[in-house]
């Protein structure tokens, strides 16, 4: 068959109609030779023979065989009747639209047909006769591929043009040839389709919307996947066509976008699909219709919205798509949808924001703003989302994600939702996995983000036992696999520690820590299983339950399934073998793998779905399974520490210094000799250690000596060599090393030898009799050792101690002052600041506690001797002489060394009785001192002793001074401390069952009367009717009772009204005599009973149990004594409730500004500024409450410790005077200020003035002592700015917490 364009001849692309058609000569109709008359009385057979004749003729013929053309035009008219066209046989059919589709072909541009219906006849039914394109293995497709063939290149349909109801014709054709197309037709099909229909588009007049839907249709995502050849030929057919159906596509759009007219098109529901599709196809087919988007982004119907974010997301998020740079407008409307009131609008931007930063980069600095905002959404899965898509981007290039980004998921790990949490703490250590372990993408990209391991271990300071587990996982799966084999994943570990900061080393050490716990709690369990049942037994099963349910999540059902696996424990001896290995000191981390897979194997029966049970036991062993360290992983850290020692290692390619690895490498020796000490026993380990103490860097030394201190219990009996080199090193440690090594030195041989007494005999010997205080510096580390020896062996010991210091500790050293201090004026210097002689009197000052303690007793007086010693270097201010050589930072000094003294003594029974309330009030009165270190490590000292239960209830009390702390961050602290207290009080006498006489030292609430007696004595309380003194007293008592009275547990509000009654109608203890002191405490009780009141409604309930009053603080009094004198005036009780009236403003002066002599140069801060709470802030204060940090160590601002002693000057009181103003706070060295009382100092006559050696420091208003006051401004400053800015930073916070509701 030849090809249809090789008969062509060039036309014009229209075909016309002629104004008269010719006829044959005699009317009849001429056939072919060999064709007979083709009628209606024939067999279709027959006709079919007949017609291929024609068929063949007509193919044959050219357009300029004009002969021919008149000889068959009767034909040609003959085969366009009814008999033909309708002829119910396709074969007929095909062969028929054969000879139309040629004699269109021959007689163009001239149509043999007059008639327009005819016209319209004859091509609706060569359309219906293509879908017989559709079954290419029919034996007639040829012929209907012919057919497509022809009407393609001769443009046959574009005769349709001049029709008026063309359109219907053009709208069959693309839907027949739409529907018939598929994936067996060739590339010559597709072809001609397109050239056919880009034809009819092209050298039309326009496009209808009925013909565009019939293209668009194929676009639509139900269509498209039911059809992919009509979907690419409709994409085909746009592409060519763009230039003209552009224009039809807008008016379409236009329609339904803007002016609404759904009805204009079946299509009109599916426009955004389109539109997508379209922008796909290329992206001029829409140059009109993008601003209609930015239209219906501000539609005030949310779905609406919705969809159109749904698509402009998809749109701009594309790889290749410019969209964004071509079209700015719309996408800074695109934008501001992040920002939208419907969450699910919100949602869809986050989640686009993924594909946007991986597609498209040079976009993420105009994300980041938004995403910042959302990453504070109040929305959990909208901040979820945030930490998704800026994850996902980091994973696939972490160039990707800027600083910022990754800045908002460092922000989420700390999110108040669990799930949001969760998402960013997983993140982060994926990111750590590729980037940091594997070096994926360099170690610029691993320097970037080195900041991960940190943050990721500070989280374990968190509350959360949820956040504590998760941070297991990640350290186990993410920071040091434990699937890596030992030494890849102890050179993982090793160089990590080396990396880590402070913190998250201190919380890496607390991890382990609180794992070795678990691990010992499950050991205690396992023994009680070993003891024969019993109810004591059982209670004591049940204690070691709860207290391993309380490190698992979700501590209610922990507390079920604990007791059904100790249940499993009982019943299966095979368990309890498999659980005994796992927590074995032996126990390998090949051993703990097969162990816990064993015990998961032997609870998984029944199988179920889920089994939260078979969950709760997988996270207990988890956290006891000894993944990381084992004998084998010991000898690899002490090969790495080997290898940096002897700079074989690779500690620079690492990032590390050679002296850093070896410091941090032995200081994680050092951490895990306490968790793992039996894997520490090895001659190798051992051999290693011994080269460190023979470094001369003293931390190494130190933390060598501490390893072995740890470690060594069968050194003696197994490791001969190592002892007889180990005890020469320890000896010249303990004499001649640094006080910390010294220290470690004396506990090591006091820990692993047999004969300590001798060992410790040959070292106290020779340093007793060396002892000289005139030459300081050589002093120290021989009063560490000696103070140690006496504890640890006090019946060897504390005879000859007792001499040592009578006659040189007390005598000698802290009774004379041989030099003069440094008088630069600074409240603290450096340690290595302080004069060795200040550093060999506070080493004194712990020898004589480390003695005592070791006694035990107080037979010989000498505690009380030591209390007087203390109590006077407080009152004296560390300045035990009074001689004035003392520099002021060493004063600090001692007084620090004083109090903490005392606190530790108090920490023994036998001593805490000895203490009296003077005593007891000049240790708590350190927490004010003028000196801000001073009070941070004393109220440290204090909380840890208190948290361990190691010291009385009543130094509770001591942290309601705090109150009047003038650094904010001190004060949150101390608010952290009393909580943490007060809660592990509560929980201990949840777990232990106490009388009533043990109940009296545990009771948080039984530190109420403590705090009375401490306030009542407080040295600034000597006006109890001045507003300013009372209003401090309330403060303080706000402080603890706010904390006390956060829920009225048992009543607790009602017993606490009690208690102070009952105080009420008792003396004080300490001068029962003296009217004013007890009227003090009275008045006290009533600012206590005011507050109380304002808090509680439920007070004034009737309280069954009556409590006890301590008879070493108060005295009691008949029982028929009662005391219904009300102290506080009502005038008092209104001031202490809404504040002191301002002063009447002055008439004369309206337009003058006043000038006040004497005028405050500050004002203390309101003491609730440290509530954490709004929910529990005072009822008396009116000041906004200000959440504090959750940390119990808080920290605090480099700023608030410097400036705190050295910049701001120290506010004094000298009666009820007030300096003059501003101008003269500051003081040239020469001046002098006036004398001034402190606290815990009693008033002196005739006191020296002494000279103020910083112009920073000046004498203060007012009757009391310096230290522990509220800061004063800076000099010549103005407090009315001040307070503008104060003001100003307060209403911004406030902002902030409404815009940012999850900060």
């Amino acid at each position: 068959m030849r090809p249809v364009e090789d008969r062509l001849v060039p036309t014009s692309t229209s075909m016309e109609f002629p104004q008269q058609q010719k006829t044959a000569g005699d009317g009849k109709i001429c056939y072919p030779p060999g064709v007979k008359e083709i009628t209606d009385k024939i067999s279709n057979d027959e006709v079919v023979k007949r017609l291929k004749m024609v068929v063949k003729t007509y193919m044959d013929m050219d357009q300029d065989s004009e002969e021919e053309k008149q000889q068959y035009l009767g034909l040609a008219l003959h085969l366009a009747s009814e008999f033909f066209l309708r002829n119910p046989n396709k074969d007929v059919r095909l062969l028929v639209a054969c000879c139309l589709a040629d004699i269109f072909r021959i007689y163009a541009p001239e149509a043999p047909y007059t008639s327009h219906d005819k016209l319209k006849d004859i091509f609706l039914f060569i359309t219906r006769q293509l879908k017989g394109l559709e079954d290419t293995k029919s034996p007639q497709f040829n012929r209907y591929f012919y057919l497509l063939e022809n009407l393609a290149w001769v443009k046959s349909y574009n005769i349709c043009f001049e029709l008026e109801d063309c359109n219907e014709i053009f709208t069959q054709l693309f839907k027949t040839l739409f529907s018939v197309i598929n994936n067996s037709h060739n590339q010559k099909v597709q072809l001609h389709m397109m050239d056919l229909m880009c034809s009819i588009i092209m050298e039309g007049d326009g496009v209808t919307q009925e013909l565009l839907d019939s293209i668009l249709i194929n676009l639509i995502p139900a269509h498209k996947n039911l059809n992919k050849q009509a979907y690419d030929l409709a994409k085909t057919i746009l592409k060519r066509t763009v230039q003209t159906i552009e224009t039809c596509i807008a008016n379409f759009f236009n329609q339904v976008l803007v002016m609404g007219k759904s009805s204009v098109s079946d299509l009109s529901e599916h426009v955004f699909d389109l539109i997508q599709e379209l922008f796909a196809i290329d992206p001029l087919l829409l140059t009109s219709v993008m601003p209609q988007l930015e239209f219906k982004l501000k539609s005030n119907d949310g779905e609406e919205r919705l969809a159109v974010v749904r698509l402009l997301a998809k749109l701009f998020g594309a790889k290749d798509s410019e969209l964004a740079s071509h079209n700015r407008p719309l996408w800074q409307c695109f934008l501001g949808r992040f920002n939208d009131i419907h969450v699910p609008v919100r949602l869809e931007c986050v989640k686009f924001a993924s594909h946007c930063l991986m597609n498209h980069p040079d976009l993420a600095r105009d994300l980041t703003e938004f995403l910042k905002v959302r990453s504070h959404d109040p929305e959990e899965a909208i901040r979820h989302d945030v930490i998704v898509t800026i994850i996902n981007a980091g994973k696939k290039d972490l160039n990707l994600v800027n600083d910022q980004l990754l800045g908002f998921v460092r922000e989420r790990t700390l999110d108040k939702r669990w799930r949001v949490r969760k998402e960013a703490m997983m993140g982060l250590a994926q990111l750590y996995k590729k980037y940091c372990l594997h070096h994926e993408a360099g170690k610029e990209s691993a320097l970037m983000i080195s900041w991960i391991k940190d943050k990721l271990l500070h989280i374990y300071y968190q509350n959360s036992i949820d956040d504590k587990l998760l941070v297991e996982k990640i350290f186990a799966q993410f920071m040091v696999p434990h699937s890596l084999e030992t030494e890849e994943k102890m050179k993982c570990l090793y160089y990590l520690y080396a990396c880590l900061d402070t913190n998250a080393v201190k919380a890496l050490n607390e991890m382990w820590k609180c794992q070795n716990m678990l691990r010992g709690l499950v050991k205690e369990l396992l023994d009680l299983h070993k003891l024969p049942v019993s109810e004591a037994n059982n209670a004591a099963m049940f204690g070691k339950l709860m207290n391993i349910a309380k490190n698992l999540p979700d501590a209610g059902k922990a507390q079920d399934f604990m007791k059904r696996f100790n249940q499993v424990l009982g019943e299966d001896e095979k368990l309890r073998a498999q659980l005994e290995i796992l927590i074995s000191p032996t126990c390998s981390c090949k051993q703990a793998e097969l162990c816990v897979r064993e015990i998961t194997r032997k609870l998984t029966f029944p199988k179920q779905p889920t089994n939260p049970f078979l969950e709760m036991v997988k996270f207990l062993l988890e956290r006891i399974a000894p993944v990381h360290i084992d004998s084998e992983a010991i000898s690899a850290l002490v090969k790495l520490l080997n290898k940096s020692i002897e700079g074989t290692a690779d500690d620079d390619e690492e990032g590390v210094t050679p002296d850093t690895a070896i410091r941090s490498g032995l200081e994680l020796l050092k951490v895990l000799s306490f968790t793992h000490p039996t894997a520490f026993h090895s001659s190798e380990t051992y051999e290693s250690l011994l080269q460190c103490l023979k470094m001369e860097d003293d931390k190494v030394a130190e933390a060598a000596i501490q390893i072995f201190r740890n470690t060594g219990q069968k050194i003696e009996a197994e490791l001969p060599q190592i002892r007889s080199t180990l005890i020469p090193i320890l000896h010249q440690k303990a004499k001649r090393g640094t006080p910390h090594q010294a220290k470690q030195a004396v506990h090591c041989i006091h820990a692993i030898f047999n004969n300590k007494e001798v060992q410790l005999a040959q070292i106290f010997e020779p340093l007793s009799r060396s002892l000289n205080a005139d030459v300081p510096e050589q002093l120290i580390t021989p009063l560490v050792s000696l103070g140690h020896i006496s504890m640890l062996a006090p019946d060897q010991f504390a005879s000859p101690m007792k001499s040592i210091v009578a006659n040189f500790i007390v005598k000698d050293l802290l009774m004379n002052d041989r030099s003069v201090g440094n008088k630069n004026g600074k409240l603290w210097t450096t340690d290595e600041e302080v004069s060795p002689e200040v550093l060999a009197k506070v080493q004194a000052i712990k020898l004589l506690v480390r003695w005592l303690l070791g006694m035990k007793n107080n037979q010989s007086k000498s505690a009380n001797s030591t209390l007087r010693l203390l109590s006077a270097m407080l009152v004296s201010e560390g300045d035990l002489t009074e001689q004035k050589k003392i520099s002021k930072s060493d004063m600090s000094r001692l007084r620090l060394a004083a109090g903490g003294a005392i606190m530790k003594l108090a920490q023994e029974p036998c001593y805490h009785e000895i203490i009296t309330p003077e005593q007891f009030q000049l240790c708590g009165l350190v927490i004010n001192d003028e000196c801000y270190q001073v009070r941070q490590i004393f109220a440290q000292k204090l909380h840890l002793a208190l948290a361990k239960l190691s010291l009385p209830l009543e130094y509770l009390a001591v942290f309601a001074l705090c109150a009047k702390d003038p650094v904010k961050e001190r004060r949150a602290h101390a608010r952290q401390c009393l909580l943490k207290n007060i809660s592990v009080r509560r929980e201990y006498i949840k777990q232990n069952s106490l009388t009533q006489e043990k109940m009296v030292s545990f009771l948080p609430e039984y530190v109420v009367p403590f705090m009375i007696h401490l306030l009542a004595h407080d040295p600034d309380f000597t006006k109890p009717q001045e507003y300013e003194q009372l209003k401090d007293i309330k403060e303080c008592l706000w402080f603890m009772l706010e904390v006390l009275m956060t829920k009225n547990e048992n009543n607790s509000h009602a017993f606490l009204r009690k208690m102070v009654e009952n105080i009420k109608r008792t003396k004080d203890a300490q001068c029962p005599e003296d009217m004013k002191a007890n009227e003090k405490l009275y008045i006290v009780c009533d600012v206590a009973l005011f507050v109380i009141a304002n808090k509680s409604t439920a007070c004034h309930l009737d309280c069954p149990s009556d409590p006890n009053i301590c008879p070493t603080f108060f005295l009691a009094l008949d029982k028929d004594f009662k005391n219904d004198k009300d102290y506080l005036s009502g005038e008092m009780r209104q001031m202490l409730l809404t504040g002191k009236p301002k002063q009447a403003p002055v008439l004369v002066t309206v337009n003058k500004t006043l000038t006040v002599p004497g005028r405050k140069i500050f004002k203390a801060q309101p003491v609730s500024d440290t509530s954490n709470t709004s929910t529990n802030s005072s009822p008396l204060s009116s000041s906004t409450v200000n959440k504090n940090s959750k940390s119990i160590a808080a920290t605090e601002s480099p700023e608030s410790q410097t400036q705190e002693n050295i910049e701001n000057p120290i506010i004094k009181k000298e009666d009820n005077k007030k300096v003059e103003g501003s101008k003269n706070t500051t003081a040239d060295a020469d001046t002098e200020a006036l004398p001034a009382k402190r606290r815990g100092r009693p008033p002196k006559t005739g006191m020296a003035a002494s000279p103020t050696a910083t112009s920073k420091e000046t004498a203060s208003p007012g009757g009391g002592a310096a230290r522990g006051k509220k800061r004063g401004a800076e000099p010549n400053s103005n407090p009315s700015a001040e307070s503008i800015k104060m003001s100003k930073q307060q209403n911004d916070d406030g902002t902030n917490r409404q815009m940012d509701l999850q900060r």
